[in-house]
This record gives structure tokens, C-alpha cells and sequence, in this order.
């Protein structure tokens, strides 16, 4: 049947049509782009919020509801009972298993996200930061700095492209640097409560350092650890760390590079550089470890792999069983593509077994990557559901962290120079000023919100099988904290049991995300 243009107007209107949502203090804006569910839209003026997390009293319970639906972060509160609702499924808080403490949660300033960020108005620009650093918004700690460019910038650059400079003298940050990472950093920092968790990864040391003389493609590092290039290349990242220390910006962690089984692929198309195991053990034993070491930051971590867990474990065994590398190395740092080909507990699992002493922390993680799933999409629920299973999966197997990848990203989920397009939790429109918040902005505020630095995961067990995921926590005050996921199309109700305090019903309706929080004194 062919509709008039006046009736696919209309329902074009009726589609896109502001409806508010409560959520908490503010109200979503909430607009359906036809991917299942809805995005929340925020100008200059105004954005959806819950403001500050206040526990309720002992013998009270907080509950905060996302769905396909259409919640976001909906707050509930309600008495914790003493006996139990009769619910079929019940889940035991079990505080005396005691596993990782969480470090934090966050995403990266890429040069396509400050980019994104700084082409809305200042307004708008102070709203989006404000949204994901400050106390009102949702808590993200941990920022990902890419060193130098990558797919995610609109050229390729780095540091020090004058050839053979091995001293470096020609080292010098770039003008995304200088004028648009360096700055939102800046402003991120100062609306944060508490100090970011930096975390510096390169993509590709300069072209005259490699073997195939570029930045992209299949290439790694000339001569041998503990070589001349080698050693330039170690105090390729002292060199940035201190120049970032100038504009006040210290680095928590450092990577040992970028994915680098992707310099191993012929023909890859965007900036890598490769390293086997055995030669990042031996540089960060010969090189890296030493030049951190012997610089104004032998506190920052080296975090190995910042690759595909499905390299685990025995990545981590090749370089962590050796005593000259394994004493520089604080933790391994993953990624979550590909993470279907192998169950957790073998990679995650099997690496914490085996090195307790080493940290997991997720480094990166963007959905709309598949080529068959590809670029934004406007509102999908599927995708929200695909990062907080992740997210519980990675918590429940030992990671303390779970970063995500651009902090915003326009419509076409870019820019990118080689139309890498990916989604992103924040999707920027210049035109009209506005940016949207998607469901997998809430999937992560459901635990970057809630599990503070220092939470510590503890043991749940649930009565019978279910179709529920979840994670447990105890905060540094004694309160605890439970995540639950239902990607079921089923309600499903259960109790909850805490020993310390006793029952809180509760019910997960179908496709939602949940967070229970209480005080146990």
C-alpha cells in the first residue's frame, strides 16, 4: 500500500517524538529510531540524570531498573523483609568468598571522540562530561589515551616521524593533543570526584622504526629487544608520559601496544605493530621495564597483551613465567572481540589460577564492529545486552575493569580514516546541537555508577537454574551492591538473601537491567 508523504510524515513524527520517561531526577527525552528500544536525548540545557546515589537506611533497599521497555536507570526503594516471598529462585549473598577489588570503569579519548565532543557548543560540550565524570553523572574513572593516531583520528601521525631521530629530539604531541584530548582531560578531571585512571595505549611506533618502513600493515619493531629501535621505542612512551605531566595529566597504566597480533595480518589496513610473546617479554624486560623504571614514573603500571582474550593463556604464560619481564608487568589487559570462541574460565579463568598475583582489566570494547552487524544503531537494546553480559562475565572471572572504547561518535560512527565506523554509548549531533544517550550508556552505568573503587566481589549462588546473570559486591562502606541481567522475553521473580539483613523481593521483567543496593550496618 502506498502511503501518502503526509502519512509517512506523520509517522515518521509519531517514530521520533520526544516521550519523557521517569528516571529519577530528571526525566529520559526519550526518542525511537526503530532499533527496539529508545536513546535518551540531552542538549545544553538539559539531560536525564539520577543525581547522586543515596543508600537508604538499614532495613531499606535501592533499586535502579533499565529496559528495552524504555527505563533507564528507573529508581525503586523498598523495606528488606524477614521472610521470604515464596519466589521460586532465590540468590545468596555470600560475603565470606571474597575475590577481586574493582579498579573502575570508563571509555577512551580517541581523537574521533574529543573531535565528536568539541563540535557541539560549549554547553552541550560541558553536559556530555559531565554525564559520564561528574558525581551527578555515572561515574567513570578510567580514560583510555591512544598514543599518537589511530583508525579512530583523520590522518595518520605520530610523535616523532623525522627518520632515524633515535634520540628523539624531534618528539612532539600533536595538535589533537594540545588542543582537543589534552583539554577535555582537563575538564573531565576537574568535574571528577576522584582522580582519573589513565591508561596509554600506541597503535604503531614511527614508520622509521619498523620493518615494513609504515604505519599500517604487517610490521614490527627492526633489530631485536634490547636493540636500538627497541630501546627508541621504550623512550617513545617515557617521552609522551612526560609530556603529558606538563599539562598535569599522570598515567595510571601504560600498554604494552595495541593489539598486537594485528601486525602479524598482511594487508592490515590501519595502524599496528607486532609483537609474538616472546618479543614483548623481552622488551618489556630489556626496554621498557627498565626506562619506566628509571624515570619520574616507576609507579606506572605495565598492563601486557591490550589484545583479544582468546590469547589467553598462553600469552600471559610465555611472558609473566619469565622472572626479568614479570617484574615489571602489573596486569594483562584485554579485549572483547571474539570473546564468543572461548569460554571466559579457560582464558580469564585459567590466567588468574595460574598468575593471582597479575590483575585482569578489560581495555576495550565497542559494539557495531562485526561486518555483519556493522555502525551505529540508534537505540538497540540487543547491544546493551551484549556489553552487560560481557561485563558480569569478565567480573564473575577475576577482571577488575571494563573500558569501552570512543567516548561519543557522530551518526555515521566516525570519523574514522579507514570507515572503521563502530557504535558508541554516545552518538553526537552537531547540526542540531544534541547528543544521545544509548542503551549501552546505561548497561554501563549500571556498574561504573555503582561499583566504586575498592567494591569487592563476593560470592552469589542462586537456588536453581536460571536464565538470570549476576554479580556481587561489598562496597568500601559495607554496602552491597548486586547486578542482574534477564536477556529473557520472561518476568522472573526471586528474593534475594543477605544473611546480615534478610530478604529483598524482587522481580527482573524481560530484556532488563538491574542494580540492588543496601546497607548492611
Amino acid at each position: 500500500m502506498a502511503l501518502s508523504l503526509s502519512a509517512v510524515s506523520l509517522a515518521l513524527f509519531i517514530l521520533t517524538a520526544p516521550v519523557s520517561l521517569s528516571t529519577g531526577s530528571n526525566k529520559c527525552v526519550a526518542r525511537n529510531f526503530g532499533h527496539g528500544s529508545v536513546v535518551c536525548e540531552c542538549n545544553s540545557t538539559y539531560c536525564d540524570s539520577i543525581g547522586k546515589e543515596a543508600l537508604p537506611p538499614l532495613g531499606q533497599y535501592s533499586s535502579y531498573l533499565s529496559s528495552m521497555a524504555g527505563s533507564r536507570l528507573e529508581p525503586g526503594q523498598g523495606p528488606v523483609q524477614v521472610n521470604s516471598s515464596g519466589a521460586g529462585l532465590r540468590l545468596t549473598i555470600v560475603p565470606y568468598q571474597k575475590y577481586q577489588k574493582i579498579r573502575g570503569f570508563g571509555g577512551a579519548m580517541t581523537d574521533a571522540a574529543a573531535m565528536n565532543i568539541l563540535s557541539l557548543s560549549p554547553g552541550t560540550q560541558d553536559q556530555l562530561l559531565r554525564q559520564y565524570f561528574s558525581s551527578e553523572g555515572i561515574g567513570y574513572s578510567v580514560v583510555r589515551v591512544p598514543m599518537a593516531s589511530c583508525d579512530f583520528s583523520t590522518r595518520l601521525y605520530t610523535y616523532d616521524d623525522t627518520a632515524a631521530d633515535y634520540a628523539l629530539d624531534n618528539f612532539t604531541l600533536a595538535p589533537e593533543d594540545i588542543n582537543m584530548k589534552i583539554p577535555l582531560l582537563q575538564r573531565a578531571q576537574a568535574m571528577s570526584p576522584q582522580p582519573l585512571s589513565l591508561l596509554a595505549s600506541a597503535w604503531s611506533a614511527p614508520a622509521w622504526m619498523k620493518t615494513n618502513g609504515a604505519l599500517i600493515g604487517k610490521g614490527s619493531l627492526k633489530g631485536q629487544p634490547g636493540g636500538k629501535e627497541h630501546k627508541t621505542w621504550a623512550q617513545y612512551y617515557i617521552r609522551f608520559l612526560e609530556e603529558y605531566a606538563k599539562y598535569n595529566l599522570t598515567f595510571w597504566a601504560v600498554t604494552t601496544g595495541n593489539e598486537p597480533s594485528a601486525g602479524h595480518i598482511t594487508n592490515y589496513s590501519f595502524q599496528a605493530l607486532g609483537f609474538t610473546p616472546e618479543e614483548q617479554r623481552d622488551w618489556v624486560a630489556l626496554d621498557l621495564g627498565p626506562a619506566l623504571q628509571a624515570s619520574s614514573f616507576p609507579h606506572t603500571h605495565i598492563l601486557l597483551l591490550d589484545d583479544n582474550r582468546l590469547l589467553l593463556p598462553h600469552w600471559a604464560k610465555v611472558v609473566l613465567s619469565d622472572v626479568h619481564a614479570g617484574r615489571y608487568i602489573h596486569g594483562v589487559a584485554v579485549h572483547w572481540y571474539m570473546d564468543s570462541f572461548v569460554p571466559a574460565e579457560i582464558s580469564l579463568g585459567t590466567t588468574h589460577h595460574i598468575y593471582p598475583e597479575y590483575y585482569l582489566f578489560g581495555a576495550e570494547a565497542c559494539a557495531g564492529w562485526s561486518p555483519i552487524d556493522r555502525g551505529v544503531k540508534l537505540g538497540s537494546w540487543d547491544r546493551a545486552e551484549q556489553y552487560a553480559h560481557d561485563i558480569i562475565e569478565d567480573l564473575n572471572h577475576y577482571v577488575v575493569g571494563w573500558t569501552d572504547w570512543n567516548l561519543a561518535l557522530d551518526q555515521t560512527g566516525g570519523p574514522n580514516w579507514v570507515k572503521n565506523f563502530v557504535d558508541s554509548p554516545v552518538i553526537v549531533d552537531t547540526k542540531h546541537d544534541i547528543f544521545y544517550k544509548q542503551p549501552t550508556f546505561y548497561s554501563m552505568a549500571h556498574f561504573s555508577k555503582f561499583l566504586w573503587e575498592g567494591s569487592q566481589r563476593v560470592g552469589v549462588s542462586a537456588s536453581q537454574k536460571t536464565d538470570l546473570e549476576f554479580s556481587a559486591f561489598v562496597r568500601p562502606d559495607g554496602s552491597v551492591v548486586l547486578i542482574i541481567l534477564n536477556r529473557s522475553s520472561s518476568v522472573i521473580q526471586f528474593d534475594v538473601w543477605d544473611p546480615m539483613v534478610g530478604y529483598i523481593p524482587s522481580t527482573a521483567p524481560p530484556h532488563s537491567l538491574l542494580t540492588l543496593a543496601w546497607n548492611t550496618h
